[in-house]
């Protein structure tokens, strides 16, 4: 009697304790807002500066930040109304950091997007670079990621991804089935006559089983957690050792499924990837590259060496090499990589050859002749590109020197104002005759209007870019950032590769679980004096952790674009992980060659310049 007692005890204290393991984990968010500002208080109220002031506030959003307690955006504007409570800035000094020339580039880029979505012209880019590739498997995987990494220099990396991964579906599922067919067709002439659609029909349907449904959740950010990706982790222990176990039919179904699933599997990451490598290649491409070009202006006005043109120079060759390794190292991992296949000239295409031909090509036909709206939009994109390469290209004077009087004036944002004028300006519509001889009249509507522009407008990012240039100022004026450079001097002593690759590594580490533009935000500031401390050319260091800010390949939630694949259904965490651990050594190790080679001389990065402030130091950097 008494063990049964004490059994029911222990029962009710676990389910009690369950309760409020329970409750805990369903309003962690709001706890976490709570108690972070809670528990970092005895900073400021205990060292009474105006440095621990501004550290107190840096810590509560960079901890909001990386956590996503509450929106990036919100927590974001925090310095807003933090600044002037502690008297470390004035309430109109603030919100004047929160909109820069980087949110004017940013309204132009939009305006160009917003057009090219709109018309269709990206789906008519993508389609023309994949049919000029051609239909060998491993070359239409690389067509698939060139014209993916192409559209994201000049879109967004999610936009990319959402744009190019219906076709990649579509074609995708028109290899399986040609395969599917083709197995069948051998198999019927050996064994007999079979039901192919039937089988065809197991096959595909396997990707549409509710599994699925959850995938989704997880990429949204839901379910994320280490025990669903343990759980992954033994489903997958437990399916290998079920196929060993397996007869030999049954074993041969399962391999050619395992086969159809790989050609999905490196198609979706194929598309991923690229849209983030795509982004690496200009200034626009992704809001990384947009903070650290805003934050580096501002930090050091005098330094006129980073705009498109330069940054394209630099970073070309970076993208155009970790394309071509992540397309070796996913064609190798998930499909094999045969040489003699791939570069053997005028054999006769197989079945998922033809069927991936006939996709694209059917797709292509659909969009029609070209239109007078996507023909526009294309001539603004040219004219918009060539404007920004030309502004101030370095070894011959620009189109900017035509404005003697006004040095210094016209930036990249200039150009791209100019060009977003015109697609609310230029009609998307024009005259047409009649039989009779007579022009149709149509309703006046621009190429785009401010609701579609205003639907595209990532006002998320413009908001936290803000709250990245306060916190910047912030630590500006409080001195927060000269305190820092005094602690990182003794980092002098250390090789400068070595602190080179370990701020790619720590930057890329936190990058797989905070947002790349928060990881930015929060390392910039830190970085540059970091560099100033150790007399080192601030771009040795800005450069790399710029670039190395966008690896986040791991994860679905790492950044939108993986979530956005992951989301179709036919992958699992593991084979992300998988191939994205490998796509992060790739790209740290052509940033570290890069960095250390040809980057050198475009921006002489051995010479400590004179437009960074010259702090005294007594430790030397040993190159």
């Amino acid at each position: 009697m008494f063990f049964w007692q004490f059994l029911q005890e222990s029962s009710s204290k676990q389910t009690s304790t369950m309760k409020i393991l329970r409750y805990l984990l369903v309003y962690r968010r709001f706890l976490l807002i709570v108690l972070t500002p809670l528990l970092l208080l005895p900073l400021p109220l205990i060292i009474k500066t105006k440095e621990a002031e501004c550290a107190y506030t840096l810590f509560v959003v960079a901890i909001f930040w990386l956590t996503e307690a509450l929106p990036l955006a919100v927590s974001a504007l925090l310095p807003a109304f933090m600044f002037p409570l502690f008297g470390i800035m004035g309430s109109k000094q603030v919100a004047s950091a929160y909109f820069k020339d980087f949110h004017l580039l940013l309204i132009g880029v939009i305006c160009l997007a917003t057009s090219i979505e709109k018309w269709n012209l990206h789906k008519r880019v993508a389609l023309k670079m994949v049919m000029l590739v051609g239909v060998n498997p491993a070359w239409l995987m690389l067509g698939f990621m060139v014209s993916c990494a192409f559209l994201s220099m000049w879109l967004s990396n999610t936009s990319a991804a959402a744009m190019v991964m219906p076709i990649v579906e579509a074609v995708a599922q028109q290899i399986i089935r040609a395969e599917a067919e083709a197995d069948e067709l051998e198999l019927s002439c050996s064994n007999g006559s079979i039901n192919p659609a039937l089988e065809l029909d197991e096959n595909i349907g396997e990707y549409d089983n509710p599994d699925w449904k959850e995938k989704e959740k997880q990429a949204n950010g839901y379910n994320n957690s280490v025990g669903s990706t343990v759980s992954t982790v033994e489903k997958e222990n437990e399916k290998g050792k079920e196929q060993q176990n397996l007869p030999p039919a049954e074993a041969e179904r399962k391999s050619k499924k395992d086969k159809y699933s790989g050609i999905f599997k490196v198609m979706c990451l194929c598309v991923a990837y690229s849209a983030t490598i795509g982004g690496l290649t200009t200034i626009t491409g992704t809001s990384t590259n947009l903070i650290f070009t805003e934050h580096f202006n501002s930090r050091y006005p005098d330094c006129q060496c980073i705009n498109f043109g330069s940054w394209f120079i630099l970073s070309i060759p970076i993208t155009v090499i970790i394309l071509l390794l992540s397309w070796v190292w996913l064609q190798w991992l998930f499909l094999g990589f045969d040489f003699k296949n791939m570069f053997k000239c005028g054999k006769k295409k197989t079945a998922r050859e033809e069927a991936s031909s006939r996709v694209i090509l059917q797709e292509y036909k659909k969009l029609g002749p070209i239109s007078f709206p996507e023909t526009v939009t294309l001539v603004l994109f040219i004219l918009m590109t060539l404007l920004w390469f030309t502004r101030d290209p370095g070894f011959i004077p620009g189109w900017s020197s035509l404005f003697p009087k006004y040095k210094g004036y016209i930036t990249d944002s200039t150009a791209a104002l100019v060009i977003g004028l015109l697609f609310f300006i230029i009609p998307a519509k024009t005259l047409s005759r009649t039989s009779n001889g007579e022009n149709t009249v149509f309703g006046y509507m621009p190429l785009i209007t401010w609701k579609e522009f205003q639907s595209c407008m990532p006002w998320e990012i413009a908001i936290l870019v803000g709250g990245g240039f306060a916190l910047a100022d912030g630590c500006e004026v409080s001195k927060l950032s000269e305190w820092v450079a005094s602690k990182l001097t003794p980092l002098g002593s250390l090789p400068l590769w070595l602190i080179i690759l370990i701020s790619c590594l720590i930057v890329t580490s936190v990058t797989e679980v905070a947002s790349n533009p928060a990881t930015i935000t929060i390392f910039l500031p830190i970085l540059s004096p970091l560099a100033e401390a150790i007399h080192v050319n601030p771009l040795f260091i800005l450069i790399p952790a710029t670039l190395c800010t966008s690896f986040a390949f791991l994860l679905p939630v790492a950044n939108p674009a993986n979530a956005i694949v992951f989301s179709y259904g036919h992958l699992n965490i593991m084979d992300m992980v998988k191939a994205g651990l490998g796509i992060n050594i790739i790209g740290v190790a052509v940033v570290m060659l890069a960095i250390m080679t040809w980057i050198v001389p475009i921006f002489d990065l051995y010479t400590y310049p004179s437009w960074a402030p010259n702090i005294p130091s007594t430790n030397g950097t040993g190159l």
